[in-house]
């Protein structure tokens, strides 16, 4: 036992010793692949439980009171269980957060979001997040959502990723079908936001920015990493991938 707690004691320091160095409070305008880097590590120590909790001080609310300088931005479920702050070990300013049932990029309202946080605050990293065991999305597989309430258009909203994860992925059902559907629907969300936003597609095209996709995994803690669209280059093209 001593010697697991020494083992864990250990990784503690390590883990404080890397957000030191990459974290820090970063302020806007960290390289896309830094900041994605710096996700990746606070992940890992939440999915460890060796979470170091920064930037949530006293001191550090009052400097923020001013401004704020986030270095990514994430667009992701508003489940309760699903909470980005936590999920990559990250604290008050880090990161600008867009939250929706289904991690949906459709009005311009989320369109809107994304783009204020890359044009006026500067960040370079935008990550579509979705998560295992959504609700929404099973609810849909299920036959669940109805027309007309606002879980039927949710529905609406997520069809082509539904569909596509039917037709595309023949034989798939159960918790097979839920996760391929979910992964179609980040990929989907990725997708409308390059086509809807010509200054987040414009940067991207020139490699200022980058937008990934992501899937939290309930059980684990651990972020399973998409990275950028595979149709992305025609789709920044204009074309229908």
């Amino acid at each position: 036992m001593r010697k697991t707690l020494s083992i864990l004691s250990l990784a503690g320091l390590l883990a404080v010793g890397l957000h030191a160095e990459s974290s820090n409070h970063a302020a806007p305008g960290v390289a896309p692949d830094a900041a994605w880097h710096m996700l990746a590590l606070g992940n890992d120590r939440f999915a460890a439980g060796l979470t170091v909790a920064p930037h949530r001080d006293a001191a550090l609310r009052r400097d923020l009171a001013g401004s704020q300088r986030p270095w990514a931005v994430v667009v992701s479920d508003a489940d309760s269980r699903v909470t980005p702050e936590f999920v990559f070990d990250l604290g008050m300013g880090d990161l600008y957060v867009v939250r929706n049932a289904a991690s949906i990029i459709k009005s311009a309202v989320e369109v809107a979001s994304v783009e204020y946080a890359v044009e006026h605050l500067g960040t370079r990293l935008v990550v579509v997040l979705g998560h295992s065991g959504d609700g929404v999305v099973r609810d849909v597989l299920g036959g669940g959502a109805k027309n007309g309430s606002g879980i039927g258009q949710l529905a609406v909203d997520i069809a082509p990723a539904i569909d596509e994860a039917r037709d595309k992925v023949a034989g798939l059902s159960g918790d097979t079908l839920e996760n391929s559907a979910v992964e179609k629907n980040v990929l989907l969300q990725m997708k409308r936001l390059l086509q809807q936003s010509p200054g987040i597609s414009g940067r991207v095209e020139s490699g200022k920015i980058k937008v990934i996709g992501g899937i939290y995994n309930l059980e684990t803690g651990r972020v399973r990493w998409l990275g950028e669209h595979p149709s992305q280059e025609d789709i920044l093209e204009g074309k229908k991938p």
